[in-house]
């Protein structure tokens, strides 16, 4: 009876780490990207201060601008992914430091989604404005376009 009773406890022991595991593989997934800063991080940024001076506080830039000055961009997106599910940007932010002519800091700006919509720099598909063909389609095209091909000369 007690030999029974073991693998009753051994089997509901079983049942449970599976069920664990099953609602384990279905959590979403976080994944943040870029630079994460804190408060202290960009309390350090004062304007007045050299490039350089940014560098060290921050680190490198994720993308610079000479247009209107320079601009140092520190970028930092948290995406959530759903298994079954198209992975959703559910936070980022932007930390701008502007320089003024001197090549010193002039200001500080920080921003998020709601300063702006979201938009996918690298989306690896290209958007066609024109028909979308098959390569059935695309290669018979071409051939009847060719007339050279059809009736020789």
């Amino acid at each position: 009876m007690k030999i029974r009773s073991n693998i009753s406890a051994l089997r509901k022991l079983a049942v449970a780490i599976t069920a664990a595991g099953m609602l384990t593989a279905c959590s979403a997934q976080v994944d943040r990207h870029g630079h994460v800063f804190t408060d202290v991080d960009l309390q350090q940024v004062q304007p007045g201060m050299s490039k350089d001076q940014v560098k060290l506080a921050l680190g490198t830039p994720d993308t610079t601008a000479t247009v209107g000055g320079d601009v140092y961009y520190y970028i930092s997106s948290t995406r959530k992914t759903s298994p079954f599910r198209e992975g959703k940007v559910v936070d980022r932010k932007v930390v701008v430091v502007y320089f003024d002519q001197s090549q010193t800091v002039s200001k500080l700006g920080n921003y998020g989604l709601k300063d702006g919509r979201v938009f996918n720099y690298i989306s690896k598909k290209t958007p066609s404005h024109g028909r979308e063909l098959t390569a059935l389609q695309q290669i018979f095209g071409n051939i009847a376009n060719r007339s050279e091909v059809i009736s020789p000369q």
